[in-house]
């Protein structure tokens, strides 16, 4: 009896070093009306989520050195932005 051939392995998708998770991220789409959401466009919304939180977290930081404080509060984000 001959061997079986193992099966080919499909190469791994290319992985994003992104923090944001996509499935909520869709899931939100989805409440707000969207019926489809292409992956194109959820991998958009998260880079544009991803560097608005970056921005946010310096002005925080900058508004905490700037009062000689080491610990980011809610209140350095909402002044962040603001």
């Amino acid at each position: 009896m001959a061997k079986k051939k193992p099966a080919a392995k499909k190469p791994a998708a290319k992985k994003s070093e992104g923090y944001i998770a996509k499935a909520p991220i869709r899931r939100l789409m989805k409440k707000e009306g969207a019926d489809l959401v292409a992956a194109e466009a959820l991998d958009k919304l998260i880079g544009y989520l991803e560097k608005a939180a970056a921005d946010a977290t310096k002005q925080a930081i900058s508004i905490c050195k700037a009062d000689k404080r080491k610990r980011v509060t809610a209140s350095d984000i909402r002044n962040a932005t603001r």
